[in-house]
């Protein structure tokens, strides 16, 4: 994974998932789960593998590495038991993502990240877990993902950065990479108010085997403020998985109807991130979809 991430200059990261499934009449998400159990249904195993298949055929169409993530970010062990779902449901959805990019003869393209996510509300640090907590929290599916095969771990959508060290102190426990990834508000800031710079310091600081990298999504790619940014935060963010709205998450979340703005904007702010910035891996979150992928992939230098 890290020679992946040293040799190539520029990557894709998956577009959104769960939105795309949320908006089809035959697929029908858990209350719980979420897109975690759409594995063991023959309708939703489809829907979920048309989903990657659109991205992953993106990487192809312009020989471009991707990485792709687990469908696994509320299979955290409360709500597994509490569904009373297949325990194993963590490793069977990474070997359900393998399967799929072998299926595509995309193995030398595609690299697996076993995905979770905070314990509570993305977008209300207040009620993220402490350090300790997280760690004891988050470490059976952190093992579960790991003993999965997957290439890389990854944490999504993380409103706070003290549950970040403990999901990164229970990560670094599997030797193998991992990356934490940011929710940040319109000032550039992660959601409970710590700088970008702050963060990646305290977190480097406090681990043995720091993250590979750091991520942003579930934001506007303006969100990130580049210019105000400590040059050390490039040093370390490794990738930007942004919104297709320049809406705040307050606007955004619950809203009826899909909000995006041109995709050649998006596109273009995405791109002189990398450009300007050096920010290697670039994919989409929330409104985002194979096109925002494309036009990427067809306007990166």
């Amino acid at each position: 994974m890290k020679d992946f991430l040293k040799n190539n200059q520029f990557v894709l990261a998956e577009a959104a998932v769960i939105e795309k499934l949320r908006r089809r009449a035959d697929v029908k998400l858990h209350d719980r789960l979420v897109h975690s159990t759409l594995i063991y249904d023959a309708v939703g195993r489809e829907a979920l593998a048309c989903v990657y298949r659109e991205y992953i055929n993106v990487s192809l169409e312009h020989n471009i590495p991707i990485l792709v993530s687990t469908p696994t970010w509320r299979a955290n062990k409360d709500r597994v038991i509490n569904a009373g779902v297949e325990s194993k449901i963590n490793k069977d959805n990474a070997v359900f993502l393998r399967n799929l990019i072998d299926d595509l003869g995309a193995s030398h393209l595609a690299r697996v990240g076993g995905v979770i996510g905070c314990a509570n509300d993305c977008y209300l640090p207040n009620e993220a877990l402490e350090v300790n907590e997280a760690f004891l929290f988050h470490q059976w599916q952190v093992d579960e993902l790991a003993n999965g095969g997957v290439d890389f771990l990854e944490a999504v959508t993380l409103p706070s950065v003290k549950e970040a060290k403990g999901i990164a102190l229970a990560m670094e426990q599997q030797n193998i990479p991992y990356i934490l990834s940011f929710v940040i508000g319109a000032d550039g800031k992660i959601l409970d108010g710590t700088s970008l710079a702050d963060a990646f310091s305290e977190i480097d600081a406090v681990t043995k085997q720091a993250p590979i990298g750091y991520f942003v999504n579930c934001s506007y790619p303006t969100f990130l403020k580049a210019e105000l940014q400590d040059v050390a935060v490039f040093d370390r963010l490794l990738g930007i998985q942004a919104n297709a709205s320049a809406l705040e998450h307050h606007e955004l979340d619950g809203a009826s109807e899909l909000k995006k703005e041109p995709i050649a904007e998006w596109g273009e702010l995405m791109l002189d991130l990398h450009r300007s910035y050096g920010v290697k891996v670039l994919g989409g979150c929330c409104g985002t979809d194979g096109e925002h992928l494309r036009y990427l992939a067809s306007n990166a230098d």
